[in-house]
């Protein structure tokens, strides 16, 4: 193994080993992390391997492969992780151990101020995870209808007051478009709640983010791909940061569907693919969560493949 020059300085590995022990790593086998970013996670799994073993990585986001090494039983995939499936038939491999899922925006993306994920800095509006790809916030703050912003704010943002933030947009770009993510917070300060101004802030940019890159449909079509490559006993390892990713990984490991709503067979058998490993979400440590303040919203969820 070629180490990369860094070492979680690009975005320190949450929840290291926690995702270890859900894991489950045996020496021989196959495993792919769905979102390598820094590597942080990926490395401390191929260090588990034999060479039998292998080890697949994906990241749609060109940064993340200057983190990538070289090795005959390490892949690197530049893609976004819901074309799990194909990519994995591409390198011949149908079926895996462990499946590796940290849904978090890594700290380098933060701090990239170019990027424009942050709310501390004025940079042009982007949010693309893939920056070859897409539109961008420019484009859904700008060109959106005041109904659309309504919407989204209010769904991804979790925001009790989305009308006034959908009409206060509207009105700005009236005059001017809203270029940068200082024009943006500009917008947004007369309308913050006292004191909460810099969770709103937060709020309105998960929701901008989230409608940039797809992420909630993109998440589904992820999660159901992994019950059809995961081998009977492989496990699923999934770290998310917000209420609606989760809601999303709990509805599905609970019932194989997203609403939530179980299904069962002619003997009261729940028609599932995956089993819990954790009743109840992982959370960090107090120890961990002074180190690493990114840890502090995370959940773990673990599950694995039926034997059916």
């Amino acid at each position: 193994m070629e180490e990369s020059n860094n070492q979680y300085g690009y975005h320190v590995p949450v929840m290291l080993k926690e995702c270890l022990d859900g894991l489950d790593v045996h020496p021989d086998g196959t495993y792919v992390d769905l979102t390598f970013g820094g590597g942080g996670h990926a490395r401390e799994i191929y260090k588990l391997l034999s060479e039998k073993g292998s080890l697949i990585v994906f990241d749609q986001d060109a940064d993340a492969k200057k983190n990538a090494w070289t090795a005959p039983n390490f892949h690197f995939v530049a893609s976004n992780f819901s074309f799990l499936k194909n990519q994995l038939r591409m390198l011949g491999i149908t079926k895996v151990d462990g499946i590796l899922a940290d849904l978090g925006v890594s700290s380098h993306q933060f701090n990239e101020p170019e990027r424009g994920f942050s709310i501390r800095a004025d940079e042009k509006l982007d949010m693309r995870m893939n920056q070859r790809s897409g539109d961008s916030a420019f484009e859904v703050v700008n060109e959106y209808t005041e109904e659309q912003l309504m919407t989204m704010i209010g769904k991804y943002g979790e925001v009790k007051s989305p009308r006034r933030v959908a009409q206060a947009i509207c009105l700005k770009r009236q005059s001017s478009p809203i270029s940068t993510t200082g024009e943006l917070i500009n917008v947004l300060e007369p309308i913050a709640p006292k004191f909460k101004e810099n969770r709103f802030y937060a709020q309105v940019f998960q929701a901008i983010r989230i409608e940039v890159n797809d992420e909630m449909n993109v998440l589904e079509r992820m999660l159901e791909q992994t019950a059809e490559v995961l081998n009977p006993g492989g496990r699923l390892v999934v770290m998310s940061y917000h209420s609606l990713e989760d809601r999303l990984v709990k509805n599905y490991i609970k019932s194989g569907k997203f609403d939530g709503k179980v299904e069962k067979d002619f003997f009261g058998n729940v028609l599932k693919p995956l089993n819990a490993i954790t009743r109840k979400p992982v959370v960090a440590d107090e120890e961990e969560l002074e180190r690493n303040s990114r840890a502090r919203s995370a959940k773990l969820r673990v599950a694995e493949r039926n034997e059916g």
